[in-house]
């Protein structure tokens, strides 16, 4: 029997890291480089095969690092490029690969190419971002190039006053778009932000909005959604432009040097024939994406926040996963799993229970058996495996950082006149949904700032860290913690079946429990999980070899999943 060879980047769990907010080493109250080493045995002892670091260039962090403003240095405050250099020998001798994070759609404008580019119309690097004259109506007012609205609201472009010019930027004002029209800074693009990186024995990289950088070439106005509005999603516009696939190959020649992977994050991209054509192995373009079909349930329609809390329903969420897992099916395309990452709230507060302690510790479970059992890479972000939650609801809004949480609040603010009740609806979608909950820091001990920092942290420590935290967690054999850990010890032991097998739904339409079949090449598991705090009855398939492998209960009850009850089963 020939044991099939996969690439180490399918078989391995990668542990995502925000730098800010995982260990401060010297009081400052930012994490930093240093304090991730000192928990490196921490993180070799849950079992994860590589690291993922968010940005931890230098940068003026408008948007938490991913305004950059030099790709070859450290911000100060997380240390230096020998910090990195160690963190990456460490890592490596413990069997441990790095990923970092590659974001390259946009610079800061404080990167020395920016400030060339805006210095003159007729500067060599002026064509290295994407300029465009201003629009002027009847009445001689000037207007910019289109209407697309940016990600994080308002217009896309900025007005130049000194060289009387419009800037692109789909995110941050500070955050200028880069011209990948441009071989030339294509070029400079792999010289600084990834081969310096590579030739210092970095394995891969996460690719952030990977399907950006080719975008409509004639930039046209886009289509009126909200009437009322000014500024239009124009997603449609500026992803998955002509030229996308073109410049993935190019990149991919550089990383196959290195034999180095990637991981892009594809939003706004549902088609399964269009993601395949960027995953696919003859493709040779990106070895998988973050499809965000499953983290986008219960958003807004038109705005992420226009919305309320758990306002989805559970078939909603077996579609998204489906539309995921189907992706290897019948192609040579790979997938992740995830359900948390810097960018989402916590998943105990979105998909399960943070009401209580046994609330959240089911749920917690729970969901790790969900996403543990998930064909494709699987991806576990700070936190997640201790059950961290999403901040109180008492905390106010000022207690949020996030500059997209705060955009949009001040959006509703001016649009409503302050009215109370649209403000209150804002915030309990803030609540619920902000990425500010993935950024708080990790709650080590019960100790003062929940031992992350001895001095006050960049950003408030979540209240109940006194209850949810890394010493409590792995001191109880029944925690989350060691739940996880005997599910990432299973998921390599049944890697045909839950890594590569196939993903099937088994009961579509039931809104409270979700039952899934994962056929491997040599046997089967049948995966059963009750989303709701009420018993609920449970079918399973009439096999007589279904032997239970694991569950977030003790024992069993015959036709019956308890609250946030999860059970997996094998077959033989």
């Amino acid at each position: 029997m020939t044991v099939t060879q996969h690439p180490w980047w399918k078989d391995t769990t990668i542990y995502q890291i925000y730098p800010a907010s995982f260990k401060d080493s010297n009081g400052d109250g930012v994490g930093d480089i240093p304090g991730i080493i000192s928990q490196l045995d921490y993180i070799e002892d849950l079992g994860v095969g590589a690291i993922w670091v968010s940005p931890m260039y230098d940068s003026p962090q408008v948007d938490m690092g991913y305004d950059i403003s030099d790709y070859e240095s450290v911000y100060p405050p997380y240390g230096t490029v020998a910090d990195m250099e160690k963190l990456i020998q460490d890592c490596h001798s413990r069997g441990i690969r790095v990923l970092l994070d590659l974001v390259v759609n946009h610079t800061s404008d404080q990167h020395k190419w920016f400030k060339e580019s805006r210095s003159s119309k007729d500067h060599p690097k002026r064509d290295w971002y994407i300029w465009r004259p201003a629009k002027y109506d009847e009445q001689g007012n000037r207007h910019p190039p289109n209407n697309w609205r940016g990600n994080f609201g308002g217009s896309v472009w900025e007005w130049d006053d000194a060289t009387q010019e419009y800037y692109l930027h789909l995110f941050c004002t500070e955050q200028p778009d880069l011209n990948w029209e441009n071989a030339e800074t294509r070029a400079a693009i792999y010289e600084s932000a990834m081969e310096f990186w590579l030739r210092k024995g970095v394995d891969g990289f996460r690719v952030d909005t990977v399907n950006m950088y080719s975008k409509d070439p004639e930039y046209r106005d886009a289509p009126v959604i909200d009437v009322g509005e000014k500024w239009q999603f124009a997603a449609s516009l500026y992803c998955n432009g002509p030229r996308m696939h073109e410049y993935l190959s190019e990149m991919n020649t550089v990383l196959e040097k290195y034999g180095a992977m990637t991981v892009g994050e594809l939003p706004h991209t549902h088609d399964k024939g269009h993601v395949v054509r960027y995953v696919s192995a003859k493709a040779k373009q990106l070895s998988m994406t973050f499809m965000f079909d499953v983290v986008d349930v219960g958003f807004g329609a038109d705005q992420k926040f226009d919305t309320t809390p758990r306002r989805w329903e559970l078939p909603m969420l077996k579609h998204a996963i489906e539309t995921t897992q189907d992706l290897i099916e019948g192609t040579d395309a790979w997938t992740t799993s995830f359900l948390e990452n810097h960018d989402q709230a916590r998943s105990i507060s979105r998909f399960g229970s943070d009401k209580t302690p046994e609330g959240r510790e089911k749920s917690g479970k729970m969901l790790s058996m969900l996403v543990a059992s998930l064909s494709g890479t699987l991806f576990v972000y700070q936190g997640q495996e201790i059950g961290m939650t999403n901040v109180p609801e008492s905390w106010p809004i000022e207690e949020y950082k996030d500059v997209d949480s705060n955009n949009y609040y001040n959006f509703v603010k001016a649009k409503t006149n302050a009215d109370p009740a649209a403000l209150a609806r804002t915030k309990a979608a803030i609540q619920h949904l902000a990425r500010d909950h993935a950024r708080t820091p990790i709650q080590w001990d019960g100790s003062k700032n929940g031992g992350f920092s001895t001095n006050k942290p960049w950003m408030r420590v979540n209240d109940n860290y006194p209850e949810v935290n890394v010493r409590r967690e792995a001191q109880d054999k029944n925690s989350i913690l060691s739940f996880w850990k005997q599910m990432l010890r299973l998921r390599k032991e049944q890697s045909n079946t839950f890594v590569h097998g196939i993903f099937t739904v088994l009961d579509k339409e039931n809104n409270s429990t979700f039952v899934f079949e994962k056929k491997g090449t040599n046997g089967k598991a049948i995966v059963a999980l009750n989303f709701t705090e009420t018993d609920q009855s449970l079918a399973l398939p009439s096999d007589s070899t279904l032997k239970r492998l694991t569950g977030n209960y003790d024992d069993e009850v015959s036709g019956t999943l308890r609250p946030f009850e999860g059970r997996i089963y094998l077959t033989q």
